[in-house]
């Protein structure tokens, strides 16, 4: 396969077809097909070459099963195209006695036995419920991802998928929008690091091993430039901004040996991504090799008619393909259209059968054809799911993912012998929404809530839980008991947020404040003055410049998954030290956004306090609530001036050295950033690129030399004529604790 799976640009003539009831006559024009592999298997051009034009369409169709309280099922649509051969591919499905059941009628019961795909969206776990994407990011920790994706790639295999819509790669500076809680924030570079941890997670040493599942990185190439916030909507973007903001984290995942690309339902220059030929085809494929499949997202060929970039289905289905989709999900165009349109010679035979062959060549990398029931075992699915190991590994990443955001007075760690705990607040000892959106087959009644893992770590205490009303609202009465509670305690914690259907798709939000009456039911139990910290539910920024004025303590939680009760438990009692950073800036308002930490410069940059005719605002300050890379430790770190050569050649290794002290009285952990800046160059560059991190454990008093490198591809930039390149000149290094917290060095780059 690795012969076969080389990008290279052929000319093909429109291939011979076996004699069959829906061939066309061959075409007598080239068309020239862009990645098409060398050649595939003897197997796969053998399978290509004895297919109905019909059995080829049906390799591009993916459509869903449905589910219910009786267990799964499939309509008669979905049956009947399967029993003739005619669909290559079923989402929304899981449990091995279901998937055999359907794959047994690909293999045994269709004329030529091709294997189904199985596909159905992971995107933080299948049975065990790891912390939200964006959770995981602020661990900062690769391992722990890639480790994660890993139990989840074991887990939907044990389930019968072999192929999941994961991992979710949009960067975005605007937290209105609800998907920003599926990604890796705001910094390309390390979703780039992110998105090729967790690859290498879903995929394993081997794709065809039973344990392994097929990674669909998505949503390509811009998805998350939505305007306002809201979700499916168009940004208009310069090739740049595409190149630099939103797709290296697409490129890396190339590396990284990903099998698949979701094209975006928004549109990029006019153009929606499943029709896009410039990202699909001269990008994606000419450009960066890939060899893999492209399947559309959820309907999105259709909704080219919506967009209005082609009159009716026909055209969609056309153009969609010639683009460069390969699969259609849940949608008519292909499966209706297609047929026809190939057989009259408006769609050439050479591209439907570049898309098939891509098809067959990742079902042959799974193992399909020889093992078409390899990730169909019964008492595999049984020991696999929610296993201890990995219930243990949910625990330590939701552990690394939580950010103290605030801790005045060192209200945290509570006393581990406190007697009475007032936990009050709507998100108390909610399961679902302590799983999040997007929770796969994640169960609620399996997830610790924060009250239940508060009764787990201090089992002598009383736990006494109000919820003071919904998410959305609650009644001054409702208000009172709580407050009545939080008098009886010794300390207290304020457990506020989203509910969990308010991020995600389809979850925008114009006011990014705490929901309903929270506030006041904040303030309430903040005037009895007990001590007193906020936990936080959610999935994304939010503006909390009044909790933050008035709280004494916030811990971010996110939304932490099947064992996030506990992990937070741990942590508000000092089991467990608070680690995670901030992979998103957090505004004060939501009058800031789009507010990122590698913005470009201007020529009046703002001033505290603000002065005319800068890039300042009357009515609220420039700066962010919370920096990009912001949180705290139970201790205190001091940092060095980063130290490294003055002048480099290119070519040469580059290190960077800085020293980091605990200067507190516990141990800890601090996590060293590395950013970058080029004061002069072709075009204006960002004020500070995230380009590296390190952690770095200490115990009090202790004082360790971090180095970190950089590579000549970190401060390359794209350049007007349409390449990647990196100058010559100055370039400044930044180190610290935070995006915000920062000292620096110059070093030359000599070519």
């Amino acid at each position: 396969m690795t012969a076969a799976l080389v990008a290279v640009a052929l000319t093909f003539p429109a291939q011979a077809q076996m004699p069959g009831p829906q061939q066309p006559p061959a075409a007598s024009a080239q068309v020239n097909v862009q990645n098409v592999p060398e050649r595939a298997s003897a197997r796969v051009e053998d399978l290509l070459a004895r297919m109905t034009i019909a059995e080829k369409v049906g390799q591009l169709v993916l459509l869903s099963s449905n589910r219910a309280v009786t267990g799964p099922y499939t309509t008669p649509d979905v049956t009947g195209s399967l029993e003739r051969g005619e669909l290559g591919g079923i989402f929304n499905t899981y449990d091995v006695a279901f998937t055999r059941q359907l794959q047994e009628t690909a293999v045994k019961r269709t004329r030529l036995g091709i294997p189904l795909l199985f596909g159905f969206d992971v995107l933080h776990g299948h049975r065990t419920i790891f912390p939200i994407p964006l959770g995981q990011a602020a661990s900062f920790d690769l391992a722990a991802i890639e480790g994660a994706e890993r139990i989840a790639g074991r887990e939907a295999a044990a389930a019968g998928i072999n192929w999941v819509y994961a991992p979710m790669l949009d960067v975005t500076r605007d937290p209105r929008w609800g998907r920003i809680a599926e990604g890796a924030g705001e910094s390309p570079w390390l979703g780039g690091q992110i998105g090729a941890a967790r690859v290498r997670g879903f995929q394993g040493e081997r794709l065809d091993a039973d344990d392994s599942v097929a990674a669909c990185v998505k949503h390509f190439g811009a998805n998350g430039a939505v305007e306002s916030g809201r979700d499916y909507t168009a940004g208009s973007l310069s090739e740049r901004a595409l190149r630099e903001t939103y797709l290296p984290p697409f490129k890396a995942t190339v590396a990284a040996g990903v099998r698949c690309f979701m094209a975006a339902f928004n549109s990029f220059d006019g153009v929606p991504g499943v029709a896009n030929r410039h990202l699909l085809t001269d990008i994606l494929r000419k450009e960066w090799g890939f060899p893999g499949i492209v399947v559309s997202d959820f309907g999105a060929v259709e909704e080219l008619v919506t967009h209005g970039v082609v009159a009716d289905r026909e055209e969609a289905a056309s153009r969609a393909l010639k683009a460069g989709t390969d699969i259609e999900m849940q949608g008519e165009a292909f499966r209706r259209d297609l047929p026809r349109l190939v057989a009259e010679g408006t769609v050439p035979m050479a591209v439907l059968d570049a898309a098939v062959r891509r098809v067959l060549m990742l079902k042959e990398a799974l193992g399909l054809f020889d093992k078409p029931f390899g990730r169909m075992d019964e008492a595999r699915e049984r020991g696999t799911l929610f296993a201890p190991a990995h219930r243990q590994a949910s625990l330590e990443l939701a552990e690394k993912s939580l950010v103290l955001l605030k801790n005045d007075r060192r209200i945290l760690p509570f006393p581990s012998d406190v007697r009475r705990i007032a936990v009050i607040g709507p998100l108390a000892d909610d399961r679902a929404d302590t799983l999040g959106p997007w929770a796969a087959n994640g169960q609620p009644e399996d997830a610790i809530t924060l009250a239940a893992g508060l009764r787990q770590v201090l089992p002598k205490a009383v736990v006494e839980v109000v919820s003071a009303g919904g998410v959305n609202g609650s009644s001054p009465e409702e208000r009172a008991a709580a407050v009545a509670v939080a008098r009886t305690a010794d300390v207290v914690v304020l457990a506020l947020g989203e509910k969990s259907t308010q991020s995600g798709e389809a979850a925008s939000r114009a006011d990014l404040g705490l929901p309903g009456d929270q506030m006041a039911l904040a303030r309430d139990v903040l005037a009895v003055g007990k001590p007193t910290a906020a936990v936080l539910f959610h999935g994304r920024p939010l503006a909390l410049t009044s909790l933050v004025e008035e709280a004494p303590a916030i811990l971010s939680a996110w939304f932490p998954g099947s064992m996030g009760g506990l992990a937070i438990a741990r942590t508000l009692i000092g089991e467990n030290e608070p680690r995670g950073r901030l992979p998103v800036t957090f505004p004060r308002s939501v009058g800031q956004i789009p507010l990122y930490h590698d913005h470009l410069r201007t020529g009046r940059p703002p001033t505290n306090p603000p002065r005319p005719y800068t890039a300042s605002y009357l009515d609220e300050s420039t700066d962010p609530l919370f920096p990009f890379g912001y949180g705290l430790s139970y201790t205190d770190f001091a940092f060095s001036p980063p130290r490294m050569a003055p002048i480099v050649k290119s070519g040469e290794p580059i290190a960077v050295a800085v020293d980091v002290t605990n200067t507190g009285r516990r141990p800890g952990t601090a996590l060293v950033q590395l950013y970058i800046n080029q004061p002069v160059a072709e075009a204006s560059r960002p004020v500070k690129e995230l380009r590296g991190f390190h952690h770095v454990a200490l115990e009090p008093g202790e004082t360790r030399t971090v180095t970190l490198s950089l590579k000549a591809e970190d401060l390359a930039y794209w350049h007007a004529d349409g390449r990647w390149a990196t100058d010559a000149g100055r370039f400044r290094v930044m180190t610290g604790a935070n995006s915000a917290d920062l000292q620096d060095v110059e070093f030359t780059l000599q070519h």
